[in-house]
């Protein structure tokens, strides 16, 4: 997916929101696949996860340093999948792919 054509409407929305659709659908497929369904709370911090990446993806804004430790102990799949995503935006640093590792690992709870 190329951002670089993301640009502000004349009435001052984003295509944000669609990227973020995007990306949400294709992480919908991913969990999908692997019989992983997020409960209504880890599907709304995923969303509202899902859109800050976007934001982020369309305006540069760094993260705040990430420490990979910290995430020693999340599964090699669900970084695996965290990976997947953050190639959806083109421009995002692996730490996102550390961040949101945590939501498919959380979700895999579920099961």
């Amino acid at each position: 997916m190329n951002n670089g054509a993301v640009k502000v409407n004349d009435a001052g929305s984003t295509d944000a929101t669609q990227l973020t659709e995007q990306v949400l659908a294709f992480i919908r497929t991913l969990l999908e696949g692997r019989n992983i369904t997020p409960n209504a709370v880890q599907e709304q911090m995923l969303t509202s996860h899902v859109r800050a990446m976007a934001h982020r993806s369309l305006t540069g804004e760094p993260l705040p340093e990430v420490e990979e430790s910290l995430f020693e102990e999340i599964s090699d799949d669900s970084l695996e999948m965290a990976k997947a995503v953050v190639e959806q935006f083109g421009n995002l640093p692996v730490e996102e792919a550390w961040l949101l590792s945590v939501h498919f690992e959380v979700a895999k709870d579920n099961l």
